[in-house]
C-alpha cells in the first residue's frame, strides 16, 4: 500500500499544477478546481493499480480530471447533454465579449454544415477526447485530428466574424 501512496504523491507533485490548470480552464472558477483537483488524485488514488501505461500519467491524469468535471456538471444540471458540453467547450475558444447564447446557437448551426468527420472531431474534442483518442476511434492519424480541428475552428472563427459574431 505504501508503494500505492508514494506513486500518486509523485504524480501530484509533477502534475498538480498542470491538472488545476486544466481544471481553471473547464470551470472557470479557482475554488471549483481546487475541489475537482482532490477528487481527481483521490481517483488516481484507487485507480493507479489499473493504470495501465497506454498514454503519459499526465493524459491520464486529464481523463480522471475532466470526468470529475463532467459528473460535477452533471450533478449540478441533470439535463446536460452532448450540446451543452460544445457549448461549454467552444465559448472557451470563441466566446470573447459576445451574446454567446446566440452566438453558440450559430455555432451549432454552423457545425451541422461542415463534413460528418470535422463534426466529430469537434464533438470527440468537445467531450475532452485525446487526438490520439480521436485518431483511434477515426482511423486517421494524431495529426490529421489536430490539422481537422484547427481548420474547423478557424472556419467557425471567419464565419462568426464574418456574421458579426466575434470581434477580432
Amino acid at each position: 500500500m505504501g508503494g500505492k501512496h508514494s506513486a500518486v504523491e509523485q504524480l501530484y507533485l509533477a502534475y498538480r499544477q498542470d491538472v488545476y490548470r486544466y481544471l481553471c480552464s473547464l470551470t472557470r472558477n479557482a475554488s471549483d478546481a481546487e475541489d475537482l483537483l482532490s477528487e481527481t488524485f483521490l481517483r488516481a488514488l484507487k485507480r493507479l493499480p489499473f493504470f495501465r501505461g497506454d498514454c503519459s500519467a499526465k493524459t491520464w491524469l486529464f481523463g480522471i480530471a475532466r470526468n470529475v468535471w463532467l459528473e460535477s456538471l452533471r450533478k449540478r444540471r441533470p439535463q446536460l447533454d452532448l450540446d451543452d458540453l460544445i457549448d461549454w467547450y467552444l465559448q472557451d475558444e470563441l466566446a470573447a465579449d459576445t451574446d454567446a447564447r446566440a452566438m453558440l446557437a450559430r455555432v451549432r448551426a454552423l457545425l451541422a454544415q461542415k463534413d460528418e468527420r470535422s463534426r466529430q472531431v469537434v464533438y470527440l474534442r468537445a467531450e475532452g477526447y485525446s487526438y490520439a483518442e480521436i485518431a483511434r476511434m477515426l482511423s486517421i492519424s494524431e495529426n490529421s485530428a489536430r490539422v481537422i480541428e484547427h481548420r474547423t475552428r478557424t472556419w467557425l472563427k471567419t464565419m462568426l466574424q464574418k456574421e458579426g459574431y466575434w470581434d477580432e
